[in-house]
């Protein structure tokens, strides 16, 4: 029987158990308190508040820009919508990196503020320190390793990561490192699949992949992309389920005419 459907709440612990019985993990971003309902009604296993915001939300060409004070926002709506998925929130840039005491204090904040489940960091070993710190104050926490859009002027690109040895090594030395932190899950994102199937068998908590193929213990998409909301972004691990800049465009045009042509309200529209 599925682990996800006995479960009344997701848990850290949940998503282990799912893990060890092979079972999937579905994982999906939310920024708002409509759409986080109907995505935890759906049966989404977690709900990522990602500083994904700071592009698909606010516009901004990057994630960097995006504050804590904004992300708290953002989570807060979200939580007042679920009731069963896990809610993770990715700390923004700047507010973990310096040192391991501005990290607590910026998951803290993100914890009491919105009442969200987990944070989530990018980054190995250099992010060791504040990871084992969070971890150690009670607050669980989701890694990130591969391409880490916060470090994205440091890449130059957006391409697949870990494709050379000594990147490849590195990622698998840091997965080891996040477990022993006692990480509960990382994110793998746009590596290749072999290698996120092998950093996969090689730990006991859960992979979540972003066009990291298919032998991740799960998957995650930014919710714009995957229903269409977003045309511009179409990279080859895409799956778009629907195409809703289409359908709410064809929506908004009709109902600018039939204002315009005084069709609606109509009178059974009308007191």
């Amino acid at each position: 029987m599925s682990v996800q459907k006995e479960i009344k709440k997701i848990t850290t612990h949940t998503l282990q158990k799912m893990k060890a019985g092979g079972e999937k993990i579905s994982m999906l971003t939310a920024y708002d308190y409509s759409f986080a309902g109907i995505f935890d009604a759906a049966g989404m296993d977690v709900i990522l508040v990602g500083d994904s915001a700071s592009n698909v939300m606010a516009g901004h060409e990057t994630t960097l820009p995006i504050t804590l004070d904004q992300m708290i926002y953002h989570a807060a709506s979200v939580i007042r919508a679920v009731k069963r998925s896990l809610v993770v929130v990715d700390l923004p840039f700047g507010t973990y990196q310096s040192n391991s005491e501005i990290a607590l204090a910026s998951a803290i904040r993100i914890m009491k503020e919105t009442g969200a489940h987990a944070i989530k960091l990018e980054g190995g070993e250099e992010v060791l320190e504040s990871i084992e710190r969070i971890v150690k104050a009670g607050i669980p926490v989701m890694g990130h390793l591969g391409l880490t859009p916060q470090s994205i002027y440091q890449f130059g690109t957006y391409a697949v990561r870990a494709t050379q040895n000594e990147e490849a090594q590195k990622l698998q030395n840091d997965v080891q490192l996040l477990q022993k932190a006692g990480c509960f899950a990382v994110v793998l994102e746009k590596i290749p699949a072999q290698l996120a199937k092998k950093v996969t068998e090689s730990v006991n908590i859960p992979t979540i992949g972003i066009g990291a193929g298919p032998h991740c213990d799960g998957q995650v998409l930014v919710m714009h992309d995957m229903l269409g909301i977003n045309t511009e972004f179409k990279p080859r691990f895409l799956r778009q389920y629907l195409n809703l800049y289409e359908q709410i465009t064809q929506a908004v045009k009709q109902y600018v005419a039939d204002v315009k042509s005084n069709d609606f309200p109509n009178e059974s529209e009308s007191y």
